[in-house]
C-alpha cells in the first residue's frame, strides 16, 4: 500500500511539473513572438503578489516572475496528484474516469474564473485565447503521461483507439459543418455572407479581413471541434462497457457550452455586441444534437439499452 501511494504521489508530481513546464514554454515562445519576453509571468506575478490590475508601465522584474513560477508549479503539482489518484483508482473501478473528466473540465473553468478576476486590463495584456491554449496543451501533456503510465486503462475503457479517433474526427467535422452552415444562413439572411467567420478571424486571430481570415478561422474552428469529438467518442466507447460514462458525456457537452460562453464573456465580450447571443447558443445546440445523433447511429446497441432503461424506470 505504501509503495502504491508513493507511486501515485510520484506520478502526480511528474505530471504536474510536466503541465507547468508546457505552459511556461508555451508562454515563453508566445511572448518572444510578440517581442516581449517573460511578459506573461511578470504580469501574473505582479497581479498576484502586488495586486497590480493595470499593466501600463509595468517593468519585468525577476521577483514576481520567480514567485509566480513557483506558485504556478505548486498549483499544477497539487492538480497532478489529485488526477493521479483518480486515474489509479480508475484501474480498479473504471466508472471513476468520470471524475477525471470532471476534474479536467473544472481545471479549464477555474483558469477562466481566475482570469476574469484579474481585471480587463490584465486580461487584454495576457491575450485570453493564449491562456486557454496553454492550459489545453498542459492538460493534453498530462493526460498523455498518465496514459503512458497506465497503458491498460485506455484499452479497458474504449477498446481500439483507431475506431475512436475515426468516429471522433467525423463527429467533430459534422459539428463544425453544422455551425458553419448555420451562421452562413444567418449571415446570408442579413445580406452579409461570411460575416461571422470574417468577424471572428479578424477580431480573435488578428488577421486582415478577406478570404484568409475566413479560411484560417474555419480551419481552426474545425480542429477544435475534431478534438472535442475525439473526447466525446472515447466517452461513448466507454459507455458501451459502463453506461455510467453517459453521465460524463452530459458533463462534457454541458462544459462545452459553459466553456465557450465563459471564454466569450471574459475574453471577447465584443462578440456578443456583434452577434446575437441566441444565434451562438442555437448553433452550438444544433452541433451537439448532430454529433450525438451520429454517435447513437454508430452505437445502436447503446441507444437501445438507454431506451430500455428509461422504459424500465417508467
Amino acid at each position: 500500500m505504501a509503495r502504491e501511494q508513493t507511486s501515485v504521489l510520484r506520478e502526480g508530481v511528474v505530471a504536474g511539473c510536466l503541465g507547468a513546464a508546457v505552459v511556461a514554454v508555451w508562454f515563453l515562445v508566445f511572448d518572444l513572438a510578440r517581442g516581449k519576453p517573460l511578459l506573461t509571468p511578470a504580469l501574473l506575478g505582479a497581479a498576484v503578489f502586488y495586486g497590480v490590475n493595470n499593466p501600463t508601465g509595468l517593468e519585468i522584474a525577476v521577483g514576481p516572475i520567480l514567485g509566480y513560477t513557483v506558485l504556478h508549479g505548486l498549483a499544477f503539482i497539487a492538480f497532478g496528484i489529485v488526477a493521479a489518484s483518480l486515474i489509479d483508482a480508475s484501474e480498479r473501478e473504471p466508472a471513476l474516469v468520470i471524475a477525471v473528466v470532471i476534474l479536467f473540465a473544472c481545471f479549464e473553468m477555474f483558469f477562466l474564473a481566475v482570469e476574469g478576476a484579474l481585471g480587463k486590463s490584465i486580461v487584454g495584456a495576457l491575450v485570453w485565447w493564449a491562456v486557454l491554449v496553454g492550459n489545453f496543451l498542459a492538460a493534453v501533456a498530462m493526460l498523455w503521461y498518465f496514459l503512458l503510465r497506465h497503458r491498460t486503462l485506455p484499452r479497458l475503457l474504449v477498446g481500439a483507439w483507431w475506431g475512436v479517433l475515426r468516429e471522433g474526427t467525423i463527429a467533430g467535422l459534422i459539428g463544425a459543418a453544422v455551425v458553419a452552415i448555420w451562421f452562413l444562413v444567418i449571415d446570408t439572411i442579413h445580406g452579409e455572407p461570411f460575416r461571422t467567420p470574417t468577424l471572428l478571424g479578424t477580431g480573435l486571430l488578428k488577421l486582415l479581413a478577406g478570404p484568409q481570415a475566413v479560411i484560417t478561422y474555419t480551419v481552426l474552428h474545425g480542429l477544435a471541434f475534431v478534438l472535442f469529438g475525439i473526447v466525446a467518442s472515447a466517452l461513448v466507447a466507454g459507455a458501451e462497457r459502463a453506461p455510467m460514462f453517459l453521465f460524463a458525456m452530459v458533463i462534457l457537452f454541458t462544459a462545452f457550452e459553459v466553456f465557450f460562453f465563459g471564454a466569450v464573456i471574459i475574453g471577447a465580450k465584443w462578440v456578443l455586441d456583434e452577434l446575437a447571443g441566441w444565434t451562438i447558443f442555437v448553433g452550438n445546440v444544433l452541433a451537439s444534437a448532430a454529433m450525438l445523433s451520429y454517435f447513437l447511429r454508430k452505437h445502436r446497441s447503446l441507444a437501445r439499452r438507454l431506451t430500455e432503461a428509461f422504459a424500465e424506470d417508467d
